[in-house]
C-alpha cells in the first residue's frame, strides 16, 4: 500500500492548534453523544480536539453491521453506533482516540485520515520495536496476521468523529464472542502479549505524538477539569 501524505518537516507551515482531552475510563454511551454533540455544533473557528478514553466493556456495532457478527455477547451490552464498520469490542486496557478534526482545515481527504491514523498506530507500535502492517480492503492494523487496532470513523460536513482503538493490555476473551469487524475467526492480540508496556499511560502520549506529526498538530492538553465533554453533554 502507498505511503501516506504526511507534512514534511521544515516546509514552513505553523502547527494546527489542538485540545487533548484525557477522559479516563468512561462508559460508551454518553462519550459517544458528547462527540455527535461537540460535532454537530463546532464552527469553522472551533479547535480541533483529540478524546482518549478507556471504555467499559462494551460491543459497538457499525451503522450498517450486521447482527449476525455478534455471536454470544453474554453479560456485555450491544449498542447499535453511527460509525462506519462492523462489530467491535471495547473495554479496559484498550486506548480508545476520538480525532474530533475538521477535514477541510487540515487540507485532508477521507482516504488519507484513515491512512494516518493507522499509520499512527503503527509508528507506535515500531517504537516497541512491533512489526505493524496494513491489510488491503480491511482498515486497522495488523501484527502477524493477528488485528491490533481497529478503525471506525464517521465524517460529518467534513469533520470527523468516532476514531480508533488500540489493544494494549486486555482481556481478549470478549473477541471470541463476535466476529470482529465481520471476520470470522480473526485473531486478535495486543501490545503487552508482544512484549510491549501494559500501562496505557506510557503508550497514550508517543500515540498523541505520532497523530500530531502525522496531522501538524500543535497539541495542548486540557485543563483538568475544564469545559468536560461529559459535563457539556449533560447541561
Amino acid at each position: 500500500m502507498a505511503a501516506c501524505a504526511v507534512p514534511q518537516s521544515g516546509d514552513g507551515a505553523a502547527p494546527v492548534p489542538a485540545l487533548l482531552r484525557d477522559l479516563g475510563r468512561q462508559p460508551y454511551e454518553p462519550v459517544w453523544r458528547a462527540m455527535q454533540a461537540f460535532t454537530d455544533t463546532r464552527d469553522e473557528s472551533t479547535a480541533d480536539e483529540l478524546w482518549l478514553v478507556e471504555h467499559d466493556p462494551v460491543f459497538t456495532l457499525g451503522q450498517a453491521g450486521k447482527e449476525e457478527h455478534v455471536l454470544m455477547p453474554g453479560d456485555i451490552p450491544v449498542l447499535h453506533v453511527d460509525r462506519g464498520g462492523q462489530v467491535t469490542y471495547h473495554g479496559p486496557g484498550q486506548i480508545v482516540l476520538y480525532p474530533l478534526f475538521d477535514l477541510k482545515r487540515l487540507k485532508v481527504g477521507v482516504k488519507d485520515y484513515v491512512c494516518r491514523i493507522e499509520q499512527a498506530m503503527i509508528d507506535t507500535l515500531a517504537d516497541w520495536n512491533i512489526l505493524a502492517v496494513r491489510r488491503e480492503g480491511a482498515p486497522g492494523v495488523y501484527v502477524n496476521d493477528a488485528k491490533i487496532g481497529a478503525l471506525g470513523i464517521r465524517v460529518r460536513h467534513g469533520c470527523t468523529f468516532h476514531g480508533l482503538a488500540f489493544n494494549i493490555a486486555m482481556d481478549l476473551e470478549p473477541f471470541s464472542r463476535i466476529n470482529p469487524c465481520g471476520y470470522q475467526g480473526l485473531q486478535v492480540t495486543s501490545m503487552l502479549d508482544l512484549g510491549g508496556p501494559s500501562s496505557l499511560d506510557e503508550v497514550k502520549p508517543v500515540l498523541i505524538a505520532h497523530v500530531a506529526r502525522l496531522f501538524g498538530l500543535g497539541v495542548d492538553a486540557a485543563p483538568a477539569g475544564f469545559d468536560h465533554p461529559m459535563a457539556r453533554e449533560t447541561a
